[in-house]
Parts: structure tokens; C-alpha cells; sequence
């Protein structure tokens, strides 16, 4: 079960953090992989590792806000592979503030971060996959997109996670006569470039240890096996799944 061998995996954010660590995970399934972020170099190092485990890599410069980058990686794409079969919406960051103090500046970036670069690469790539009546579309949200927090201020992340969640529904209900799949993954509290600053704090620390009934972080690798089984052709009946892997975060 759960072989992707054959299957072409195109996965953002993948220079660093969750995309990285996807980008691993299917490899080692056997997918082909397409990996895009906006850090080449590190994208190339990347690619160099997931040759060794056989698979086939095309890397791409790519920046998620912009259209004309997704819309030239979606074409990279067709013509190297001639299919799309998994899009892992990956790639975010954000800018954080409550909402009596965020700007509009800090709230624009978050929201085209976040939100409409998930909606503009499934658009891109959701096209591919109609030509071929298959595709599984997951989307990295957030536990934050189905809850509000008070340990810090973050308005406009919980605003964008919270729009993916629901985005995923809709998109899910579109084009399920394409036999495609729509599916999210809610993280918790999982350590990365972007939140290592914040999580590696005592104070950060002790609410975690209040809130998580787990009481810990999630570990590199916990995420996986919930993105190789809704990419996977066993999952065919899932659709619309908001699917939290946040050690009990959002349960209590």
C-alpha cells in the first residue's frame, strides 16, 4: 500500500522546514518530484539527495505570490513530466501581530503568503491534472486555521490558514467529477526555520506544555505519513478532509 511510484509530486516551500521534509518522504514512496521555492541553491542541493534515492527532480525557482512564476513552473512541468498526479501546497510565512496593531502591509503579505498563492498554484495545476482525470491536491494549513490562540498575536495567520481549511472544502466539491482529491493537513506546533525563535522560548515552552495534551512538539517526520495517505490511490474516497496532526491541540 501507498506505493507512488510513477507519480509526479510537485511540492512548495521545499528548500527548507515541512516542504523539505515532504519532499523526502516522498521519495522515498517513489514519486517523481517537483520541487519549487524561491532559494535555488538550496533547491539544487535538495535535488541532488533526492536523485540518490532514485527519483527523477526537476527544480524551480519559483515565488508562490507571483502568477507569472507559477504559471512557468506549471508549464516546466507538463512538458518534463507531461502529468501532474500530487500538489503539496506547502510554501508559507506569515507576519505577526493582533489585530489592534497589524498593518496592512504585514496583513497583505500573510494573506498572499498564505492563502492566494494555495489558491493560485492549485488553479495552475488542478489544469494539468483535469487532462488526465486524477490528481490529489493537499494543502498545508494549520491548527491555527481552526482555532484562536492566546499566547500570541497572529490575526492574519489564523485569517489565512482559516480561508485554506475552507478553500480546500470548496475545491474539493469542484472538482471531484475530475477525479481529483482536495484534502488538508492541519500542523501543531512543529519546529522549522520559521518558528524555532518562537518555540525555543520557556514561555512558549510552558504554554505548550498547558495546551497539548501530548505535552511535547511535534517531531520531523510526524507530518509524512498523513501526506503520503492522502496522496495516495488507497485514499480514492477521500475528499474534503481537514485532517489535524497537532498532538491533541485542537481535541480540548
Amino acid at each position: 500500500m501507498f506505493n507512488l511510484k510513477g507519480r509526479v509530486a510537485v511540492i512548495t516551500g521545499a528548500s527548507s522546514g515541512l516542504g523539505m521534509q515532504m519532499s523526502r518522504a516522498f521519495a522515498n514512496q517513489g514519486a517523481n518530484l517537483v520541487i519549487l521555492a524561491r532559494r535555488i541553491e538550496r533547491l539544487e542541493e535538495l535535488k541532488k539527495e533526492l536523485e540518490e534515492k532514485g527519483a527523477k527532480v526537476l527544480a524551480i525557482k519559483c515565488d508562490v505570490t507571483s502568477t507569472s512564476d507559477i504559471d512557468n513552473a506549471a508549464k516546466m512541468t507538463e512538458e518534463e513530466f507531461g502529468k501532474v498526479d500530487i500538489l503539496v501546497n506547502c510554501a508559507g510565512s506569515s507576519k505577526d501581530a493582533g489585530v489592534l496593531d497589524m498593518t496592512d502591509e504585514e496583513w497583505d503579505f500573510t494573506i498572499a503568503t498564505d492563502q492566494t498563492s494555495v489558491f493560485k498554484m492549485t488553479r495552475a495545476f488542478a489544469n494539468i491534472m483535469k487532462k488526465n482525470n486524477y490528481g490529489r491536491i493537499i494543502n498545508i494549513a494549520s491548527m491555527y486555521g481552526l482555532v484562536g490562540n492566546t499566547a500570541m498575536g497572529t490575526v492574519a495567520y489564523h485569517s489565512s490558514k482559516g480561508g485554506v481549511v475552507n478553500m480546500t472544502r470548496a475545491v474539493a466539491a469542484e472538482l471531484a467529477k475530475y477525479n481529483i482529491t482536495c484534502n488538508a493537513i492541519c500542523p501543531g506546533y512543529f519546529e522549522t526555520e520559521l518558528t524555532s525563535a518562537v518555540l525555543n522560548t520557556d514561555e512558549f515552552t510552558a504554554y505548550m506544555k498547558q495546551t497539548v495534551p501530548m505535552g511535547r512538539y511535534g517531531k520531523e517526520g510526524e507530518l509524512n505519513a498523513g501526506a503520503i495517505f492522502l496522496a495516495s490511490d488507497e485514499a480514492s474516497y477521500v475528499t474534503g478532509v481537514i485532517l489535524p496532526i497537532d498532538g491533541g491541540y485542537t481535541c480540548v
